[in-house]
């Protein structure tokens, strides 16, 4: 039995949207806070199992049974490393042979301008390296699917405004890290390894910028201004602080260029080209 934690997330539902391609519902569990979010999967024949990363009984119950489970990092940002562990301890508890962790891909994981969110995957991967269970790291780079929370809602008005410099991110698709994930979950040969998932091409958020020019057929210029200035402008447009230090640190990341590590096991792992960047973009902004 498979147990896909965040079952009800973007990534964990893409992930077993193609679990169901490859094997039986039967043999797919989903975990999910709110079993009425899940309900969908009950329709497919899954086993929803309710757990909180939060709540230790709720994860011993739901891991009972399990034989491989992918745990996809918390979407609830409070504490996260001591979530990551309680699924960990609870799984390992239950005999869970197998844990496949979403982590990161970053030149270095334990000094990033991310912070914690990257200090978080660096602890949670060697907690399960030094679990004794049997562990496989997709080390995902930056979801294609964030870029536009990066440009924002009006960059085909006002342009990309971003500090990131002419740092380079070779963005893949979350559907693309998706089947990967599934494939990892399926097949053999993945025992105590590690690997980078992200695109074949690294591009700047200038050259992004370009590419949106391309797709829209509007000139979309890119500004990189100094990240004083960034904080400014968002703030005086209203957005949250939590998200202008997120949006300001992962720009400085990319500025660094912290997640072009030149490297990728995605190609291998899908046994195809994954998605191009542009291809995405021409998804979102061009013409319905």
């Amino acid at each position: 039995m498979i147990l896909v934690t965040g079952s009800t997330g973007h990534l964990g539902k893409a992930t077993i949207q193609f679990l169901l391609n490859k094997i039986p519902a039967s043999q797919i569990a989903a975990l999910a806070r709110d079993k009425d979010k899940a309900a969908e999967f009950t329709e497919n024949g899954i086993d929803v199992r309710v757990g909180n990363y939060n709540v230790y009984e709720s994860l011993q119950k739901a891991t009972k049974g399990i034989d491989t489970m992918l745990l996809i990092s918390s979407a609830d940002m409070d504490d996260r490393i001591t979530q990551h562990i309680n699924v960990i301890k609870a799984a390992r508890e239950n005999g869970v042979k197998h844990i496949i962790y979403t982590s990161a891909d970053v030149k270095d994981i334990n000094h990033s301008a991310t912070g914690e969110i990257a200090e978080t995957h660096a602890a949670t991967s060697e907690f399960l390296r030094q679990s004794g269970i049997t562990y496989t790291l997709l080390n995902n780079n930056l979801y294609a699917d964030v870029v536009p929370m990066f440009v924002g809602e009006k960059v085909l008005e006002t342009g990309v405004y971003l500090p990131a410099g002419e740092g380079k991110v070779p963005f893949a698709t979350r559907e693309d890290m998706a089947e990967a994930a599934a494939v990892v979950l399926t097949t053999a040969g993945h025992e105590n390894k590690e690997y980078t998932i992200a695109g074949e091409t690294a591009y700047s958020f200038r050259e992004i910028a370009q590419m949106l020019s391309d797709v829209t057929e509007k000139e979309v210029p890119y500004t990189s201004p100094a990240p004083e200035e960034y904080r400014t402008v968002l703030n005086a447009a209203g957005v949250p602080e939590f998200f202008i230090g997120m949006l300001g640190n992962f720009a400085t990341a990319i500025k660094n260029g912290e997640f072009d590590t030149q490297n990728t096991n995605l190609t291998q792992l899908l046994g195809r080209k994954p998605t191009s960047l542009k291809d995405y973009l021409q998804s979102v902004f061009g013409a319905k």
